[in-house]
């Protein structure tokens, strides 16, 4: 790598993968460039924050339901660099830990003021045809699959 990085970043969050009647329950993420893809619902962890704390807290945040996991599905690793001030870039690696969750109560509605502006249940099929980060595939892999050392088949070394 003959980029000067000057940054490394970690951020670790925690999602959620909650489906009922063969439909998925999505967030639409905001970026900051105004593109908007849907994602699993779910977020960074606070520091000193449990991560199933975190799920549960970012599940009613971003959709208004009162949620609980009930399965660790795995984790996922992402690394990506972008460019940061006066030609330096930034190392960032995101740990992102997916769980399978049950809405237990609440009712369905939009965040306000966040990084997510509207929530909404989408068909199991027809999930490919929505403009969606690469998150909500690796949460059904993990969901479908279940692999026993909780990693997609084929991702990270």
């Amino acid at each position: 790598m003959n980029k000067q990085v000057r940054n490394r970043e970690l951020r670790v969050a925690a999602y959620a993968v909650c489906i009922r009647d063969e439909r998925i329950l999505l967030a639409r993420w905001v970026a900051r460039d105004g593109a908007k893809k849907w994602t699993l619902p779910g977020g960074g962890m606070d520091h000193g924050e449990d991560p199933l704390d975190t799920v549960v807290r970012e599940v009613e945040e971003e959709t208004g339901y009162t949620s609980e996991m009930t399965t660790l599905l795995g984790l996922d690793s992402v690394r990506r660099q972008y460019p940061r001030r006066l030609g330096a870039f930034a190392d960032f690696q995101g740990l992102r830990i997916v769980y399978e969750g049950r809405i237990t109560g609440g009712e369905l509605r939009h965040e306000t003021d966040g990084s997510t502006d509207l929530a909404a249940w989408h068909p199991l099929a027809r999930v490919n045809g929505l403009e969606r980060v690469e998150l909500v595939d690796t949460g059904l892999e993990l969901w479908r699959s279940r692999p026993p050392v909780g990693r997609v088949a084929g991702k990270g070394r």
